[in-house]
């Protein structure tokens, strides 16, 4: 009997880890889905244009996907806190399904816009709660190992993105792209469904759920971030419409305010912001989405117009950061255990912040090794910083308030990268206007690559603009690595699980 109860406890170990590894595997499906979806369809607007029409239209075929993740990211948090993560993430799933098999079926640029956006809809839960299971399912000095694998499948569909797109464009058809979510999306349904099983909790019999602050949050966050988006490209910044929906955007944010204060169960709770860690952590990554706007939508224009590369090679001068990135991201728990959570991340951002101020020092017009060694290196400073800010903030809350502060990170990172779009575009323009004259514009200027040779006054300006561009990232990294030695604490405070 005494060798019977061991053989039994590893029998058991073997399978909770069996179960364990099947339930990664379905978040890593899940994952892809999200990070795949920009990648794949961007190779394809082109066929997608020429099938549909809507020229004027198709950048919100991103906006609109980006806006609904966005702004259902502390919805979804919320949620998964109060009535638990499989229930969100197989509502998310199943609503980006739905949302794939109807983008297939599109029959013009307005359907597909609107089908997107509840593709996005969807891609809120996935990618929040699979965020926050990743700390569910490990102890803190294990969350490394599955936050390095989500990187990677982040890196991998950076990589294969394009190449699948682009051959499903050429050799199929558009609708492909959408069609060839669904067995992948299937398959994590299934495989979530059959194995993710979350231990029991007490909760109250009917949880309390704040649908108006849910309805209040998406109303203000869609409105303002539509007017930060749709500003100085649909129309001018000071336009009746852009005044507008500021307005309107700062009027729900009165409200929700209002609405929070009063709920029971805020969908944003004040303690999101009450707390230092959780606070700066917020600001640090916000940041992060701001800076990184810089090498991915400016520097594949840099590499075509001022070093003379083809899309294909400016490509990988861009997503060779993705290698380094989620492999720093695996070795910063070394780190972290020595120097803690903060300083870890201040090692990183301190990094990437000279890296990106350097990169207006690169001779002119260069060769394509030179960016390509600082995007290998920006992407290691990267990945110190965003890993040991995530895992850390998850080790400072519970079980019943991981959720929300997961979501708050997120949300915040994904906030920045839309500010940093719009102001970024906007100081490129800038530089552009002042160098070539007032008509041309970074849009333009991209549309224009493949017709020729581009003229040196052209390659000139260009050059000038995207290191403005840097310059202003690299400011940005030095302000969270402000805001981390200002507002966080050396040491995270660790919750139990």
């Amino acid at each position: 009997m005494g060798h019977t109860e061991p053989a039994i406890h590893q029998v058991t170990e073997h399978t909770a880890a069996s179960r364990r590894g099947t339930v990664v595997a379905a978040l890593m499906l899940a994952m892809a889905l999200a990070a795949l979806d920009s990648t794949v369809v961007s190779t394809a607007v082109p066929q997608i244009v020429g099938d549909l029409g809507g020229f004027s239209v198709f950048s919100w075929l991103f906006s609109g996907y980006l806006l609904a993740v966005t702004v259902t990211l502390p919805v979804y948090g919320k949620l998964s806190d109060t009535v638990g993560r499989k229930p969100v993430l197989v509502t998310g799933a199943a609503l980006f399904l739905i949302g794939s098999l109807l983008c297939a079926t599109a029959w013009n640029m307005t359907a597909l816009i609107v089908f997107r956006i509840v593709q996005g809809l969807g891609g809120g839960a996935l990618q929040g709660t699979v965020q926050t299971l990743a700390a569910d399912l490990y102890p803190l000095e294990e969350r490394p190992k599955i936050q390095a694998r989500l990187s990677t499948v982040w890196a991998v569909s950076a990589i294969a993105g394009p190449a699948l797109g682009g051959l499903l464009a050429a050799y199929a058809d558009w609708r492909w792209i959408f069609l060839i979510n669904v067995p992948v999306g299937a398959a994590a349904l299934w495989l979530i469904v059959r194995h993710l099983h979350e231990p029991y909790r007490a909760r109250v019999a009917r949880p309390r759920i704040d649908w108006a602050g849910a309805l209040a949050v998406f109303a203000c966050a869609g409105t303002l971030l539509t007017a930060v988006v749709q500003g100085g490209v649909a129309w001018p910044w000071l336009s009746a419409p852009s005044l507008a929906l500021f307005g309107t955007g700062l009027a729900l944010l009165v409200l929700t305010v209002a609405v929070e204060r009063r709920a029971a169960e805020p969908i944003v709770p004040g303690w999101v912001w009450r707390r230092r860690t959780i606070a700066a952590v917020n600001l640090a990554l916000g940041a992060l989405g701001l800076l990184m706007v810089a090498p991915s939508v400016f520097l594949p224009t840099y590499a075509q117009a001022v070093l003379g590369l083809a899309p294909v090679a400016a490509g990988f001068v861009l997503s060779v950061w993705t290698l380094t990135w989620p492999l720093s991201a695996a070795l910063s728990q070394h780190v972290y255990r020595r120097i803690g959570f903060r300083d870890t991340a201040v090692l990183g951002i301190g990094a990437a912040a000279v890296l990106l101020l350097a990169f207006p020092f690169l001779p002119y017009p260069g060769a394509a090794w030179q960016p390509t060694v600082l995007m290998l290196a920006l992407g290691a400073a990267l990945g110190l910083f965003q890993l040991p800010l995530i895992v850390g903030v998850q080790s400072t809350v519970g079980w019943a308030q991981r959720g929300t502060a997961t979501a708050s990170v997120l949300f915040c990172r994904q906030i920045g990268q839309t500010l940093g779009a719009s102001l970024f575009g906007a100081v490129a323009n800038g530089v552009l206007a002042r160098r070539l004259g007032g008509t041309h514009d970074l849009d333009s200027l991209t549309r224009s690559l493949g017709t020729g040779t581009v003229p040196e006054s052209t390659r000139h300006a260009v050059a000038d603009a995207v290191h403005a561009v840097y310059t202003g990232a690299g400011c940005a990294a030095a302000a969270a690595c402000a805001v981390l030695l200002v507002l966080a604490p050396r040491h995270f405070p660790v919750a139990e699980r």
